[in-house]
């Protein structure tokens, strides 16, 4: 059946059919392609027949600032990225056929950055301010059946700075079209828990059915769960009568035999499908993923998943993508997560807002322990335009709609109501102050009199009520945490006693007493660490230590614009990497922690200001490059083989250089320089790492790991010559034609001999030739100002990245890669 004539290209997905009937009863219809842009605000673009032919064609998710240029002058500020802000309208034409004039339309957003309004047809549907909520309009009743439709969105990020960090801007995720019959599912209209589980498992299911249409209706509402094979498990079918107009909630059981436990190393998937049928035809169908698991967070021994005491070992990740920005792509937060969990990451915690669908669903396959967060600041702002102007109005609106959305992801485990809100304290001002100001007070805490007093219940200790109750209504099965950093008890928060589950955002040296302090209550790092590197950069000598800035109120310079990866530098209110492995390590009520953070991010960049504009806290860069701290994860959190060592091997000749090794599955390592011993090396329970003080000769620095006396590992660096070459190296050769997918295309600077040349700047030229374009570069460096949209990237400590996005053919891309002075280099990349 033809829903939709499109005037431009168009993708759908089809849900499937039900098993009544041969055909779908409900589609939903990938929005995104062929809509018009401009960056320019005009009062009558919500207009049918406003003349947009000049404007700009694109697909979405589209981000308008990660095109533009970085300037001191952009009103974001180093914190936002300084990247562009402004008003955009983004228009789409379609002619809806008359064959479904008795169906339900509906078109959804995942997010838009921010402050959008969405008009069909000149007729305005609403306004949503907070960008990183998902939302929806009936437009049913503003349709012209075989007529000219047009939806219009304005966006305004013209105010700013709104966010501590770099928003993006725009319809920055995926928009759907979906139809319905008027008896339907509604949306996120399925609720799954689990309870009982022991050999076999008890799943609760409540499904809001919703009746659009003029007549009362009687109909069958039936439920089946498949396992990951298609097969079904388990069913039921219940009658449900819905008075026209009105939505009914429906409960039911389903009993799983022997389930299959969803876990981090197995995160086994079920799928619940809903169907409505009505005089024997099924008339809708809905599904719903779904996973079984036990868990439960305790006062003594942390998180048990699955009756087994498991450490979450977790990041924090903001939401932009490197240099694609915060456009959503799937492939892209993929990689991430790879990434991550290569390293032995199984937490992600979404800082400091609702994610995009797509996280969630990676992270149920995946397997990620996810705290889903909603909120960095409530009624008290932290910078002059945030989300504080609107929390009055529309914070209930929104975690209604964040809880519903999100509640059957079984990657969730905690939901996170705010994150160092200043409700923290009775009165605390963060907005006269800079971004970098503000941080700092942030993280050091208040005098006493700004805590709560004993037996009282704070306006403060009962909005954080409040919100937990709210969010208890509509899912009783999760903790409730806030990422806090005033850990005296005395903190509105807490003493509202809401939060199933202490949470403190650093302030190591108050953990110890968390027991004493808090009886009887659950308690985790929501943030940790704030260590600060630069990749491929190192300071001398590596026992010093750099806390940078020293305090919020010193200026605070270095001619570098670097820090070093030595894991000897952070901010004033974090600690080394080392620390709290080991702090986590050695303490059972830790449940576990989320670092400060997984990947480096667009925006704060912490210590430093202009012309920095990305942070330094990452444990991967910008690019997705690694830096060496995430082999001290990898040896700490995983069994694989690891023996990393560094730095390279190519300084003065007679200077002094720490060498580092992190490794793991040894008893000793042994150094060598050109054949030569500097000694063995082990590590305990306090050193993580080993080190030698060695004096650099130009030739092979090599380290060998052994096992009862038996070598398992050997790692070579060698001083590189002069850049030679240049290597391309994709992180996959064949990807989907389907006009999203993405290779990643590792850019290196080689000498005659292969060996990476790890100070090169080699400003690199792309060509692409057949069905790919060049989505985005970079090199992970902190004040690059080269644009993420370009065909050229300077190298940074020897490597940079391009990103090629397939252009919807089917067929083979070459990228070739140029440099003068370099032999040029070429790969294949083939689209199926």
């Amino acid at each position: 059946m033809k829903l939709f004539t499109y005037i431009g290209i168009f993708c759908c997905m089809l849900l499937g059919a039900c098993s009544s009937v041969s055909v779908s009863p409900r589609e939903k219809i990938c929005f995104n392609d062929n809509w018009s842009f401009s960056l320019s605000d005009n009062p009558k673009a919500s207009e049918t027949d406003f003349d947009d032919k000049e404007w700009r064609v694109l697909n979405l998710p589209h981000d308008w600032a990660i095109e533009g240029d970085f300037s001191k002058d952009n009103p974001s500020g180093t914190g936002g990225g300084a990247l562009p802000g402004g008003i955009g309208w983004y228009r789409k034409t379609f002619i809806p056929s008359n064959e479904d004039s008795d169906k339900i339309i509906r078109i959804d957003f995942d997010g838009i950055y921010m402050n959008s309004e969405v008009f069909i047809n000149g007729q305005s549907l609403g306004k949503r301010p907070y960008g990183y909520i998902s939302f929806g309009y009936d437009i049913t009743p503003y349709l012209k059946w075989n007529e000219k439709n047009v939806i219009a969105v304005r966006v305004d990020n013209s105010e700013q700075p709104n966010s501590r960090w770099y928003s993006g801007c725009g319809i920055y995720r995926n928009v759907w079209l979906t139809k319905t019959n008027p008896l339907h599912v509604d949306e996120w209209g399925t609720y799954v828990t689990t309870s009982e589980i022991s050999k076999d498992a008890t799943l609760n299911i409540v499904t809001t059915v919703q009746n659009s249409g003029n007549n009362n209706e009687t109909v069958t509402l039936k439920s089946i769960l498949n396992d990951m094979d298609g097969a079904v498990v388990a069913e039921t079918e219940s009658s449900v009568s819905v008075v026209a107009g009105q939505k009914s909630d429906v409960s039911q059981t389903l009993n799983i035999s022997s389930p299959r436990l969803w876990d981090t190393e197995n995160p086994y998937l079920y799928s619940l499908v809903t169907e409505v049928i009505k005089d024997g035809k099924c008339i809708d169908r809905y599904t719903t993923t779904t996973g079984v698991r036990d868990f439960k967070f305790d006062a003594e021994k942390g998180f048990i998943l699955n009756g087994k005491q498991t450490k979450i070992n977790g990041v924090c990740m903001h939401h932009d993508l490197g240099c694609l920005g915060a456009a959503v792509n799937t492939r892209a937060i993929e990689r991430q997560l790879q990434i991550l969990k290569e390293m032995g990451c199984n937490g992600i915690r979404c800082s400091h807002n609702p994610p995009a669908p797509e996280l969630l669903d990676l992270c149920d396959k995946m397997g990620f322990i996810v705290m889903d967060e909603a909120f960095d600041m409530w009624r008290k702002k932290k910078t002059s335009h945030d989300y504080a102007r609107y929390f009055n109005e529309w914070h209930e609106k929104d975690l209604r709609d964040f809880i519903l959305r999100d509640r059957n992801h079984p990657s969730i485990f905690v939901w996170s109501i705010g994150n160092e809100v200043l409700e923290q304290w009775s009165d605390a001002k963060a907005d006269t102050l800079s971004l970098e100001e503000a941080n700092l007070i942030l993280n050091f805490g208040h005098s006493a009199d700004m805590l709560a007093k004993d037996g009282e219940m704070s306006v403060n200790s009962l909005l954080t009520k409040k919100l937990a109750d709210f969010v208890k209504e509509l899912d009783p099965t999760r903790p409730i945490t806030a990422g806090c950093n005033e850990p005296n008890p005395g903190n509105h928060l807490f003493k509202s006693g809401a939060l199933d589950i202490i949470g403190y955002n650093y302030h190591n040296v108050n953990i110890p007493d968390v027991p004493k302090n808090f009886p009887g209550k659950p308690f985790i790092i929501t943030e940790s660490n704030s260590a600060l590197m630069t990749r491929g950069y190192y300071r001398m000598p590596s026992n010093d230590m750099f806390i940078w800035p020293e305090r919020w109120d010193k200026p605070f310079y270095d001619e570098s614009f670097s820090c070093s990866s030595y894991d000897n530098c952070h901010a004033p209110w974090g600690n080394t990497h080392e620390e709290n492995i080991k702090l986590v390590r050695n303490n059972d009520f830790i449940s576990g922690q989320y670092i400060w953070t997984g990947f480096d991010y667009i925006g704060e960049p912490t210590p430093y200001g202009w012309p920095a504009r990305s942070s330094y806290f990452g444990i991967v860069d910008l690019a997705g490059f690694p830096k060496d701290v995430y082999y001290l994860y990898q040896a700490e959190w995983t069994n694989k083989q690891v023996l990393h060592l560094f730095p390279h091997w190519n300084w003065t000749e007679g200077q002094e250089i720490d060498m580092w090794c992190y490794y793991n599955n040894a008893d000793e390592v042994e150094l060598f320089i050109n054949g030569e011993s500097q000694g063995i090396r082990s590590k305990d329970e306090d050193n993580l790492h080993v080190v030698w003080r060695v004096k650099f000769i130009p030739g092979t620095v090599k380290v060998v790991a052994r096992k009862n006396g038996n070598i398992i590992a050997e790692k070579e660096i060698h001083t590189a010559g002069t850049p030679h070459k240049i290597r391309l190296t994709p992180d996959r050769n064949i990807i989907t034609a389907d006009g999203k997918d993405l290779s990643f295309v590792t850019v290196e600077v080689l000498d005659k001999d292969n060996n990476l040349c790890p100070l090169s700047e080699n400003l690199i030229n792309f060509e692409v030739k057949g069905n790919a374009f060049i989505a985005g570069v970079d090199n992970g460096y902190q004040t690059s100002m080269e644009r993420f949209k370009d065909n050229k990237r300077k190298a940074f400590n020897g490597k940079c990245l391009v990103v090629l996005q397939n252009n919807g053919e089917k067929g083979t891309a070459t990228l070739t890669a140029n440099s003068n002075g370099l032999e040029s280099s070429t790969i294949e990349i083939k689209s199926k």
